[in-house]
């Protein structure tokens, strides 16, 4: 079919510049070349120089069009062939599977290497954009005629190609900064109000390491059983180090499945395995200019050890599937609870992993080697807990509990205290925290039974004569004074005069009362009780 030039070009350019869609776009012109042309299939690539790799951005037949990101690496006879033709703007490829270049794309694309294709290279202001390949019909060779039709189109598949890559690297940007900031939402809420509790008693000399190694690159391993605090630990390393503006991104080696292992950390291409829809950034890619927290370090499988290794000392990665090499600016920090010299004579961690990684060991003792931390750490959690569960009035300790929390051994350290006082704010919701569960001889929790704080109705009844006693106990120790520093309501936690109106209803005597009911008391030879 014969055709006036210039309205193929305008024809031709409408079609491919239609549309920021450059997979419509494509699909619509390619409808309209195949009215001058063999053409069954349109492709776009892209060339890395550097890496010698062609990557397919899209591609389009007459019936469907999609987005791809099919990356072919060239050998050494591809790279050459790419470096000889760059002059070439325009090149007929009679049998596309023999040609260096075309070949193992259209193999990766699972294409017959028989049919004949044109190849256009993109340029604009003089700058290399892409490339445009059109693959003919089975059987139907391309002429020159072809070639020259094709040739026309050098500038507007440039701009279409150009401005599509430029709203891919939009979308792209996009995509990961709200991938980001959902990340490191999470991330933030998980650390908030976290602080090193006992710095400057208990964890006095670990907190004077972590000054010392922080403002520094080293790796740093910490030691301790589970619950010590090492998350907390690594966080402050974290904050105190040049590093602090960057990400602190956790990996937890025991939660994740083998099968997942190297997807999650060094992240996967499109296409990369089943389900692989969109490409995806491992857990060290996000980490760049910032910190990996690898907790569990010991639960990590021997494969993923060797990777691990890998990353620490060259600082680089690979995605799987990909075969890009990218360049990772990390700081590790590792934690584990089990012996990992035992780990090392039983074959279950590599030595050249552990002495990597143990450049600055820190040995985090557990709570009962370090009673003097309780009551703050108590505090902190009451707090933390009394929030999480919008408590309004602060609740108080029982006599006696103090002393229960002290004398029990913590086997679960910090983390074990924390869930006791949530369990006893729940039980106990607003009122007076006992911890009664807690079996000091055998260091066990005993199991929950009915309490005044969440009995039954009947037992309900009997709140007032259980806040009488408290009340009154806690007046003996203040030698009836409701105000003022040695006060009641001071131990209490409670306004004076809200204090005198519950004593009030409660019928405990108080002031001019109070003494008299004492003196009476001392008169009748009794000891004097409030409640």
């Amino acid at each position: 079919m014969s055709i006036n030039e210039s309205d193929f070009f305008r024809e031709a350019t409408l079609r491919i510049c239609g549309s920021l869609d450059i997979e419509k776009a494509m699909q619509r012109c390619l409808q309209y070349l195949s009215r001058f042309l063999p053409a069954t299939r349109l492709c776009f690539h892209v060339y890395d120089r550097a890496l010698g790799i062609v990557e397919t951005i899209a591609m389009a037949t007459t019936q469907n069009s999609q987005a791809m990101a099919l990356r072919t690496l060239l050998d050494a006879r591809g790279r050459q062939q790419v470096e000889d033709q760059r002059s070439l703007r325009t090149k007929l490829v009679e049998r596309m599977g023999e040609d260096a270049v075309a070949g193992p794309v259209v193999r990766q694309m699972g294409v017959t290497g028989d049919i004949s294709g044109l190849l256009l290279d993109l340029a604009l202001e003089g700058n290399f954009v892409g490339t445009v390949s059109v693959f003919s019909e089975p059987d139907i060779k391309f002429n020159r005629h072809h070639v020259q039709l094709l040739s026309l189109l050098n500038e507007p598949f440039s701009i279409a190609l150009a401005n599509s890559l430029r709203y891919r690297e939009l979308q792209t940007l996009r995509d990961k900064l709200a991938d980001d900031n959902r990340y490191f939402q999470d991330e933030m809420q998980k650390i908030t109000g976290q602080a090193v509790v006992g710095a400057d008693l208990g964890l006095k000399g670990i907190m004077d390491m972590v000054r010392q190694v922080a403002p520094l690159e080293s790796p740093v391993l910490l030691l301790g059983e589970t619950g010590v605090g090492k998350e907390v630990l690594a966080n402050a390393i974290h904050n105190l180090s040049p590093r602090s503006n960057g990400p602190m991104i956790r990996v937890n080696c025991g939660a994740i499945p083998d099968t997942l292992m190297d997807s999650e950390l060094f992240g996967h291409e499109k296409g990369a395995f089943t389900g692989a829809f969109t490409r995806k950034r491992g857990r060290f890619e996000r980490a760049h200019r910032g910190t990996v927290f690898l907790d569990e370090i010991g639960e990590l499988p021997l494969e993923a050890q060797v990777r691990l290794l890998r990353v620490i000392q060259e600082k680089e990665i690979e995605r799987v599937g990909g075969s890009e090499t990218i360049r990772v600016d990390i700081r590790v920090i590792a934690a584990t609870h089990r012996n990992l010299e035992k780990m090392l004579k039983q074959g279950t961690f590599r030595k050249d992993l552990y002495f990597r990684l143990r450049v600055f060991p820190i040995a985090i003792p557990p709570l009962r080697h370090r009673r003097e931390d309780i009551p703050a750490l108590v505090q902190h959690f009451i707090q933390k807990k009394s929030r999480e569960m919008k408590l309004f009035v602060k609740p108080t300790l029982s006599p006696g509990a103090f002393d229960r929390l002290l004398q029990y051994a913590w086997p679960g350290n910090a983390r074990e205290l924390e869930n006791a006082i949530e369990r006893e704010l729940i039980v106990c919701k607003g009122g007076v925290l006992s911890f009664d569960d807690l079996n000091v001889k055998n260091n066990k929790l005993k199991p929950l039974s009915p309490t005044p704080c969440q009995s039954s109705q009947d037992e309900l009844l009997e709140l007032d004569a259980v806040m009488a006693s408290h009340i009154g106990n806690v007046l003996k120790k203040c030698n009836g004074r409701v105000e003022g520093d040695k006060g009641a309501a001071r131990l209490l936690n409670i306004n004076p005069s809200t204090l005198r109106k519950r004593m009030k209803r409660l019928g405990i005597p108080f002031g001019r009362k109070h003494d008299r009911a004492a003196r009476e008391g001392i008169e009748h030879g009794e000891k004097t009780d409030p409640a």
